[in-house]
């Protein structure tokens, strides 16, 4: 867990973005982050991840992380998303990201339809990475920071194309996966990872 922030135990009024990267994959963590932004030091071009550029996206974690009134990169490991299953992990995930912030904030605005359990007020934001500026700054270092893994992964485990598919079930991913096998990071309760291990 990465964390950065001021020594204060509160901020008044501070609201805290929470957002989730990596639901979808084969392998690999789900990341999630939580930002509590500096009004007073405005972020220009904060937007949904994915609507990003990764040259953008990587401009812009270095600038959140220098800006940022707190910040905590948080993740559930693979072994978490097969026990607990991938909504639950990414819950916890999401709490680790909370707890893991040096302010604790009055609000935590969440992307999605539903907060994990936190000792303070929340709130679900449909399409909030797109919405809140907090939550895109959590998609942000949220995603740079699981593309980052994916691609030392994919130097580890070579021949499934991790760095460019970074683990979400596309074709050739799903090819390499029946043809290579699934290694340690595959989430072994995933449909497609069951069936290579069937064939295996």
């Amino acid at each position: 867990m990465r964390q950065m922030g001021l020594d204060f135990s509160t901020v008044e009024g501070s609201v805290a973005g929470v957002d989730e990267v990596g639901r979808g994959p084969l392998c690999g963590p789900v990341v999630t982050a939580a930002v509590i932004l500096d009004p007073q030091q405005p972020i220009v071009g904060l937007n949904d991840s994915k609507k990003l550029s990764e040259a953008r996206r990587e401009l812009l974690y270095d600038e959140i992380c220098a800006k940022a009134l707190a910040w905590c990169i948080a993740r559930a490991e693979v072994e978490e998303i097969d026990r607990l299953n991938i909504l639950h992990a990414t819950m916890l995930a999401m709490q680790r990201a909370v707890q893991g912030l040096s302010i604790r904030p009055m609000l935590v605005l969440v992307d999605g339809n539903r907060c994990p359990v936190l000792p303070m007020s929340s709130r679900p934001v449909i399409g909030g990475d797109a919405l809140e500026p907090a939550i895109a700054a959590a998609s942000i270092l949220a995603k740079v920071s699981r593309d980052r893994e994916m691609q030392l992964l994919d130097t580890q485990y070579p021949g499934y194309g991790l760095a460019q598919h970074k683990g979400y079930p596309t074709p050739k991913h799903l090819e390499a996966l029946q043809r290579l096998g699934p290694t340690p990071i595959y989430r072994r309760s995933f449909a497609p990872v069951q069936r290579a291990l069937r064939q295996d």
